[in-house]
């Protein structure tokens, strides 16, 4: 399966994301916070700096559980100022 590039709307979500995560993480350290949430310090890391653009649904889920935010706070940072596509 061949996955179409990331459109700019796309990247700016995974880039807003990865700096929300750095933000809720605070003090803590990569290590704590993944560890936690189930995935590895690296997974993390590349999130936070914009290398992993689209992490999974269960890896954000997971992500909110152990910095103790909302779904939801996570999905609004994603899709702030991003028209909605339909269709």
């Amino acid at each position: 399966m061949v996955r179409s590039p990331l459109t700019p709307e796309q990247i700016a979500a995974g880039r807003r994301l990865g700096a929300l995560l750095r933000e809720l993480r605070a003090e803590r350290t990569v290590i704590d916070i993944a560890g936690t949430a189930g995935i590895s310090p690296e997974t993390l890391r590349k999130i936070e700096s914009g290398r992993l653009l689209t992490p999974s649904f269960a890896t954000v889920v997971a992500l909110s559980r152990a910095l103790d935010v909302s779904v939801e706070t996570l999905a609004d940072a994603v899709v702030a100022d991003v028209p909605a596509q339909i269709g």
